[in-house]
């Protein structure tokens, strides 16, 4: 699955046309599923309105060909409710929900914040861990309490160590999906039984990833390796910077979108340009 980008113009506004064309492209290149304002959606520096409108557009545009799973997580429990409700009554899929940020709640907040969402809206819901962004990371236990609860169904762990996967897996993974958030230790982490990868990397080479995580996902090892190994170089340059800084200037170089992107992110520094490059022509992807 994609975790995609919300293309914007050169002001900062969003550009729907280019939204509905990086949709097609996706779904023509065997993308599984569209995630819609996480954070490589620029969902913290979307307003309400925009955000809503985000979600209802895609929606609209993959028109049932694959799930769209929208962001609605926040970092007030309210918030996310709020959002949540909408994007079911967007026709949503199902919703991402990202651990509260900045405000650091313990294990036990973490618990009672998803937990209040499940009980207030009844959309399948995927959790998503990832420490380096929010400062908190959910600990297995914490899970395994939440997976409990019958809308929530998966978790996209983005903590980066196959460690831990093997961990989650173990531990809840007969009761929920757990996804890879990570695209450098993807590869990995599907071989010890993840279902997939929400990926960064997919916005760029979606048929690639694609081709990647299914021979993972088949325990096809040699394969997939070999894919991974192809993709490690894109991996490590989209990420030169904090994303989605990297992987939106990648594809305005490519031609899909135009240079936009919100304050206080800025585009990518010159000084990365050619290593970005030098990463899609190895792909042949310019």
């Amino acid at each position: 699955m994609v975790a995609l980008v919300t293309p914007m113009h050169g002001d900062g506004s969003v550009d729907w046309d280019n939204l509905e064309t990086l949709i097609d492209w996706h779904i023509a290149e065997g993308t599984e599923g569209i995630v819609a304002v996480g954070t490589t959606g620029e969902s913290a520096t979307l307003g309400f309105r925009e955000h809503d409108e985000v979600i209802e557009r895609t929606v609209e545009l993959v028109d049932g060909r694959v799930p769209v799973i929208a962001g609605t997580g926040g970092n007030a429990t309210d918030e996310a409710i709020r959002l949540t409700r909408h994007a079911q009554r967007a026709g949503a899929d199902a919703c991402l929900l990202v651990c509260p940020y900045y405000n650091k709640p313990t294990q036990e907040g973490l618990y009672r914040h998803f937990h209040a969402i499940a009980m207030a809206v009844d959309i399948p819901q995927v959790l998503y861990n990832v420490p380096s962004r929010t400062g908190v990371d959910m600990l297995p236990e914490t899970v395994e309490r939440l997976a409990h609860i019958d809308n929530i169904v998966a978790l996209k762990e983005a903590k980066g160590s196959v460690e831990r996967m093997h961990l989650l897996i173990e531990q809840v993974g007969d009761g929920i999906d757990i996804f890879s958030g990570d695209d450098g230790t993807a590869m990995e982490s599907m071989l010890v039984g993840c279902k997939g990868d929400i990926s960064v990397t997919a916005n760029v080479a979606p048929a690639l990833m694609q081709r990647m995580c299914a021979a993972a996902i088949a325990g096809e090892r040699e394969v997939a390796e070999k894919l991974d190994a192809e993709l490690q170089p894109l991996h490590t340059a989209l990420f030169l910077e904090p994303n989605p800084i990297g992987v939106k200037w990648a594809l305005h170089e490519l031609g899909y979108i135009g240079p936009g992107i919100r304050l206080p992110m800025t585009p990518l520094a010159e000084h990365f340009h050619q290593p970005v490059r030098d990463a899609l022509a190895s792909l042949a992807l310019v």
